[in-house]
C-alpha cells in the first residue's frame, strides 16, 4: 500500500490524508480519555502533573518541529504522535504490566502491549463509522503506531499484519521522529514533575553530563539561580532545546517530495538518531531516573494501588460478565474471548473511573 492509502475508501476533502488522520484521532473518545490517564503521577495527585494527554501534545509539538526543520511531513508526524499512546491503560506502565501478566496467565502468549493496543484502538475499538471498525487511518499513520519502538518483530504482529506492515523495514522517517520526540518529551517532563513533587532534585541529576550542561547554561547564560521559581522551567526548556538541536545538527534536511515507507532495512541503523555522545548521556540519565524517581517509594505506593485495582477489576469481569457494558457482552456472545474483551475494557478506562468502579464493587 502507498503511504496515503486507506483500507477503506474515503472521499477527498479540504485536508490532505495525514491532516485527516490527525483530526480523526483528536475527535476520538480514546484521545479525550488520555486527559485522565497517568503518565508517571496518578491523575488525582494534582492538576499540575503531566497526563497521557499533555504528554501526547508535547510529543506532537516536538515531532512537528523536527519534521518541519528536516523537510518531512508535519501532519504525519503529528498524527502518529497523537495516536501513539491511545492504548495505554490507567495507572501508566504499572497498569499495562499487570494486564500483561493476566493475559499471559490466561494463555495469550503475546500478553498486553500498549503499542499494539493503540493499533487496536484506531483499527477496531473506536466506533465512528457505519461500514467499518476503527478510524480508517492512512497506511503510514498505522505503520507509525504499530512500529512505535524498535525492534519491530513483536509476537502480536501475526502473518496477516506482516503482509502489510513488513517488520524487516524501518517505518517512515516521520515515525522515527515521533519515537525520538517521545523520549525527549518524557525525560524532560518526568524531571520537571519529579522536582515539582519533591521526589528528585538537581543534586541527584547533576553528575549526568547532559544535565550539567543544561544547568550551566541556565545559570550562566540566562543568569537564573537555582532557588528562583522559574529555574525549573528554564532548565526543562533548555534540556528539550539541546536534544532537538542534537538531532537537527546531526542531519541535513531530507530531499523528498512525499512520505516514503519500506526504504530502510531494520537491520541497518536508524536513518535519524541522536549523536553517539548524546545517546550515551540519555541512557545514563534514564538510569538515574529509574533509581531516584521511578522506583521512589511514593511512586511505588501509587503504582501498587493501580496494579491491585486492575487485577481486582479483571477478576470481577472475568467471573461475572454481566458487570460489563452491553456492547462488550455482545462481543463475548459473538465469539470473542472474554479475556481479550475484559482487557480492552480496562485499558479504555481513565484512572478516576477505574478507581471509582473499584470502590463501587466493594474494594
Amino acid at each position: 500500500m502507498q503511504p496515503q492509502e486507506r483500507f477503506y475508501p474515503a472521499t477527498p476533502d479540504f485536508r490532505d490524508a495525514f491532516g485527516r488522520d490527525r483530526d480523526r484521532i483528536i475527535h476520538s473518545s480514546y484521545f479525550r480519555r488520555l486527559e485522565y490517564k497517568t503518565q508517571v503521577f496518578i491523575n488525582h495527585s494534582g492538576d499540575y502533573f503531566r497526563t497521557r494527554l499533555t504528554h501526547s501534545l508535547e510529543v506532537s509539538q516536538i515531532a512537528r518541529t523536527l519534521a518541519k526543520n528536516l523537510g518531512l511531513d508535519e501532519n504525519l508526524a503529528e498524527a502518529i504522535a497523537l495516536a501513539h499512546d491511545l492504548g495505554h491503560t490507567p495507572f501508566g506502565h504499572a497498569g499495562g504490566d499487570e494486564l500483561d501478566k493476566i493475559m499471559r496467565h490466561y494463555g495469550f502468549h503475546h500478553g498486553f502491549d500498549h503499542n499494539f493496543q493503540s493499533f487496536r484502538v484506531v483499527t477496531k475499538l473506536e466506533k465512528r463509522y457505519k461500514d467499518f471498525e476503527g478510524l480508517n487511518l492512512s497506511f503510514a499513520t498505522l505503520e507509525g503506531v504499530l512500529k512505535h519502538s524498535y525492534p519491530y518483530e513483536k509476537s502480536f504482529i501475526n502473518s496477516n499484519l506482516q503482509n502489510f506492515f513488513r517488520v524487516e523495514f524501518h517505518p517512515s522517517l516521520e515515525a522515527i521522529l515521533v519515537d525520538l520526540s517521545d523520549e525527549i518529551a518524557y525525560i524532560s517532563a518526568d524531571i520537571d514533575d519529579g522536582i515539582k513533587y519533591g521526589l528528585i532534585g538537581f543534586e541527584d541529576l547533576k553528575e549526568n553530563a547532559l544535565v550539567a550542561r543544561a544547568l550551566e547554561f541556565v545559570e550562566r547564560e540566562e543568569g537564573i539561580v537555582r532557588h528562583d521559581s522559574i529555574f525549573r522551567h528554564r532548565f526543562t526548556s533548555r534540556l528539550i532545546t539541546m536534544l532537538v538541536y542534537d538531532i537537527l545538527d546531526n542531519h541535513k534536511p531530507f530531499a523528498q517530495d512525499s512520505v516514503q515507507c519500506f526504504t530502510t532495512l531494520a537491520k541497518e541503523s536508524l536513518p535519524i538518531s541522536h549523536t553517539t555522545t548524546i545517546e550515551q548521556e540519555i541512557k545514563a540519565l534514564k538510569k538515574i531516573l529509574l533509581k531516584c524517581l521511578y522506583r521512589h517509594q511514593e511512586i511505588y505506593k501509587k503504582m501498587f494501588m493501580g496494579k491491585r485495582c486492575v487485577r481486582k477489576l479483571y477478576d470481577c469481569f472475568n467471573n461475572e460478565t454481566n458487570l460489563l457494558p452491553k456492547d462488550l457482552q455482545a462481543r463475548i456472545s459473538n465469539g470473542e474471548k472474554i479475556h481479550r474483551v475484559c482487557a480492552d475494557y480496562i485499558a479504555s478506562m481513565t484512572d478516576r473511573y477505574a478507581i471509582a468502579l473499584y470502590h463501587e464493587l466493594g474494594f
